[in-house]
């Protein structure tokens, strides 16, 4: 779908006043023309920024970190030239794609593997960032249109918008395919049928061009994520198993013969007086695109949180523990490690394989039980992984790694389960009983710091009691509740103190044995 039409009504503002196309016009338009092949780019660069991705991170053994650094620096030096270029140039904008399609993807995976961030949060926090940089872009240029980025402030709004695109779709895809257990093939089918209705919506119902231009954009990051999981993961994946660095060397190479095409026949290039960018088209009604925008995001935002509750809500579990549910990772990596010990690398990687299929088949299920403990195991995984999965394995670390996932593993599948908070409540009747000799004594200063305790450990275990038995836990925090009132008070009453403090005490003992 081309972004004419709508990206021109910049030269207007939304009270029809005429934007004059001097003011500020420092250089050539610095984007493509929006015609087939910059889709089709588009979608190989989102696909490489999953699976070239995967390659330094796993096949070169770069570990996560590592990898975005070094894609970081990339990306900022590429993004550094493609400033200073005074005009569209193929090789320098679509090379900065590819990157930051590669650091948008990694920013997403260090916030959810090593920050431990929920998908969910990913989601919300980028949709957020992404919504502010449209509005402010919008406000201070008249104009959210990509034949427009003739001058530093709208390249800068352009950047940061593409990668937050490229952040959310990650998050977005990573939510849907991996922690609800889509999978990539129903993801990417879903993203298609939904590109779908955009186009056709944009064609025969008349939806803002610049409005359908990036609500696809936004889509093609899942499109392409799901399409570099098919074409990458193994067969007993559900993939087609090219591997990441094949497939990452197919759509490399498709991208450089079109950034080629492209350099030669100049057919994205914007044409128009003085090569410069043009925005001549007609006004459009600015309160039927703020109508579309909205209703455009109830859709989304009601679809999307209810297929989110819908699908979540099927993935039905009786434990409450990860415990006795890990035996079956324990098994592949006790194999990966006599493997190792025996340096058979090659069976080591086919169990790499078998472990990561499993691990995500069986995550939608898993993190729902217990989310903090397997975001532990998943970064012990992700080691592994990458360990075993080097082009030249080092056996030494391989088992070190591998010991140190089944460390983990082996410790959550065998923690007992509590079903009671019996025993679990002594701190906090230690906490109370500490306070009731304060009050007694009238220290209430040393009362008052006791109560600061007991509601930091309350709110600390809170998670962990609450999951246990949350009617119990309800009834003893109306009781604390009670306690820290009292003691807090400005002028605190001691009779009233002493009451609220003998009759929480009550609760917790009697829960507590």
């Amino acid at each position: 779908m081309k972004d004419q039409g709508i990206s021109e009504n910049m030269s207007t503002n939304s009270g029809g006043n005429s934007v004059n196309p001097s003011l500020g016009r420092q250089m050539l338009n610095k984007v493509p023309q929006v015609t087939i092949f910059f889709w089709i780019i588009k979608v190989l660069c989102t696909t490489v920024g999953e699976t070239f991705a995967d390659f330094l991170n796993f096949n070169l053994g770069l570990g996560l970190m590592n990898t975005t650094i070094l894609m970081g620096i990339a990306f900022f030096i590429f993004l550094f030239l493609q400033f200073r270029a005074t005009k569209y140039v193929p090789s320098i904008y679509w090379t900065t794609v590819v990157l930051i399609s590669v650091f948008g993807t990694l920013v997403t995976d260090n916030l959810t593997d090593n920050i431990g961030v929920r998908l969910e949060v990913s989601t919300a926090v980028f949709s957020v960032l992404l919504g502010l940089t449209f509005l402010f872009w919008y406000l201070s240029e008249k104009t959210l249109s990509i034949h427009s980025i003739y001058t530093r402030k709208r390249e800068v709004f352009y950047w940061l918008t593409i990668l937050f695109t490229f952040a959310l779709g990650t998050a977005v895809g990573d939510l849907y395919s991996e922690q609800l257990g889509l999978g990539y093939v129903k993801t990417g089918t879903i993203v298609i049928i939904i590109i779908a209705v955009i186009y056709l919506a944009y064609k025969f119902l008349k939806l803002d061009a610049v409005l359908a231009f990036w609500i696809a954009y936004i889509l093609t990051r899942p499109l392409g994520a799901s399409l570099g999981d098919f074409l990458s993961q193994p067969k007993v994946n559900g993939g087609l198993g090219l591997g990441a660095t094949t497939t990452s060397v197919i759509f490399l190479v498709a991208i450089l013969a079109i950034i080629v095409f492209l350099a030669v026949t100049k057919i994205d290039t914007t044409t128009g007086k003085n090569n410069t960018a043009e925005t001549n088209q007609e006004n459009g009604n600015a309160k039927n695109v703020l109508i579309q925008t909205i209703v455009v995001l109830c859709i989304f935002l009601g679809g999307g949180i209810g297929s989110y509750y819908s699908i979540s809500n099927s993935v039905s579990s009786q434990a409450t523990t990860l415990a006795g549910q890990l035996t079956d990772f324990i098994n592949i990596e006790n194999n990966m490690l006599k493997d190792v010990n025996s340096n058979n690398f090659t069976s080591a990687k086919k169990e790499a394989d078998d472990l990561e299929h499993q691990w995500d088949a069986s995550e939608s299920k898993l993190r729902k039980i217990d989310g903090t403990t397997w975001t532990k195991i998943d970064g012990t995984f992700d080691i592994v992984l990458a360990s075993v999965r080097s082009s030249n394995p080092d056996a030494s670390k391989c088992k070190s790694v591998i010991t140190n996932s089944l460390s983990v593993l082996n410790g959550a599948n065998t923690a007992s389960q509590a079903t009671t908070l019996a025993g679990q409540l002594t701190d906090f009747a230690k906490i109370e009983n500490d306070m009731l000799n304060q009050v007694n004594s009238k220290n209430f200063t040393a009362a008052k710091k006791s109560a600061d305790d007991l509601e930091h450990q309350w709110d600390v275990s809170e998670p962990k009691l609450r999951k246990i038995d949350g009617i119990t836990w309800t009834k003893v925090d109306g009781t604390i509740d009670v306690v820290l009132a009292s003691v807090r008070s400005s002028n605190p009453d001691a009779s009233k103190c002493k009451s609220a403090l003998n009759n929480s005490l009550n609760v917790i003992n009697g829960a507590n044995k």
